[in-house]
């Protein structure tokens, strides 16, 4: 049987995918955009907006319907966070720390008893999830981390800090987020420490928010927090799969998120490219748009250039990639190094076009830049990326022809 080409389309594979590109370009357009501004400058979260987004089936967008998910796939996921990124890129984050980092994470490896207990309350917006993994002294080297969880009786006994956590809090009251899964040392096995996935509940003993994380550089539109697990009693039912399996859960979840991130910068990137081209079409200078003069014409084909060549990048390997199993990690670093600093660009270079404009927030672009400098340190730094890529081609060359 042989495949059309003529007929694939990279971006929507499906007519739901198209169905879903429409209808998160509707609800961004109405929702999304007009709150932008004000939760920015408010270093505010939008929970009602949240909530409506759980009433679009979007919250759980990986999980399998039986869960109250939607069931579909890595190239929908994409999808949401490039739409959703074009208007928000603060927003987009708490949405993608809840249902990338948590509710992808728990429906990939939680039992069928934890994900008909949790999942329908995350897919539908009642609840709001997290993921703790960064400490205050740790960030890319996981096994270091100093969070420990001991056994006793039925249960486990979390003590530690996480830092940095996106929905950690969810309002100005340091209210934590309903559930954050914690990665937490349970021992040590040849010298290497074992690290494993815990359900912590916000009615959990032990467990509070430190400080929410104020006066960031962009981003403001979600919630950052530290979280404090101090002898915070967690049910031994919480502990996600067995001791020592969270670098499979890491390892799974993360391809996902870095794809995700790297989804994030096409939105930036095409919003920016959207509103330089028409600045420099409607503004003139000596008599003349602004889209006469050379330097301007490189800023906006230099841009739409290098978004084009990481949008086939990201949505290639968003086709290519099984939420079930890992094996994609040398594309998932490879997109997010490329997009993310093409994000970041592509936003420098409309701010130096539009001029005094570009840097006020009437004009968008200037939050965007401030929210894509984020992208190029979450979810794994640049750095990370370079050493991960280097090496898996180093153990595997053969990947360069695949």
């Amino acid at each position: 049987m042989s495949f059309n080409w003529k007929e694939f389309d990279l971006y929507n594979p499906t007519p739901e995918h198209a169905m879903l590109r429409e209808t998160m370009k509707s609800f961004t357009d109405s929702e999304i955009e007009p709150q932008a501004h004000k939760f920015d400058r408010e270093e505010k979260f939008n929970l009602e907006l949240f909530r409506k987004v759980g009433e679009l089936g979007l919250l759980g967008i990986t999980v399998p319907e039986q869960f109250g998910g939607a069931g579909m796939d890595a190239s929908a996921a994409v999808i949401v966070h490039e739409e959703m990124s074009a208007s928000d890129p603060g927003f987009c984050l708490a949405y993608l720390a809840h249902s990338m980092l948590c509710v992808n994470n728990l429906a990939i490896n939680g039992s069928d008893e934890q994900r008909q207990k949790f999942l329908p309350k995350l897919c539908s917006g009642e609840w709001v999830g997290s993921m703790s993994m960064s400490e205050p002294a740790v960030g890319t080297d996981v096994l270091g981390m100093q969070t420990t969880a001991v056994k006793k009786g039925n249960d486990y006994i979390l003590n530690g800090r996480k830092m940095w956590i996106t929905n950690g809090t969810i309002d100005e009251n340091n209210t934590p987020g309903d559930l954050t899964l914690v990665y937490a040392k349970t021992g040590e096995k040849n010298g290497r420490a074992l690290i494993s996935t815990f359900i912590v509940e916000k009615s959990h003993s032990g467990f509070s928010v430190g400080q929410k994380i104020k006066d960031k550089l962009g981003m403001r539109g979600s919630n950052t927090a530290e979280l404090v697990f101090e002898n915070c009693v967690v049910p031994a039912a919480n502990l996600i799969g067995h001791e020592g399996d969270s670098v499979l859960h890491m390892m799974r979840n993360l391809e996902l998120e870095r794809l995700t991130l790297a989804a994030m910068s096409l939105g930036i990137a095409r919003r920016s490219i959207e509103i330089m081209n028409r600045y420099a079409a409607e503004r003139e200078a000596f008599g003349k748009p602004l889209n006469h003069f050379g330097q301007v014409q490189r800023y906006i084909a230099d841009s739409y250039a290098e978004y084009k060549s990481a949008r086939a990048y990201v949505y290639e390997t968003a086709r290519r990639m099984d939420l079930n199993h890992e094996g994609n990690r040398l594309d998932s670093d490879g997109v997010k190094l490329v997009a993310t600093t093409m994000g970041k660009n592509v936003a420098d270079r409309a701010i130096q076009v539009l001029g005094g404009y570009g840097y006020v927030g009437e004009y968008v672009v200037e939050r965007l830049w401030r929210d894509a400098k984020l992208l190029e340190i979450g979810g794994g730094t640049l750095e990370a990326h370079q050493k991960n890529i280097t090496r898996d081609l180093a153990r595997a060359p053969e990947m360069l022809n695949k």
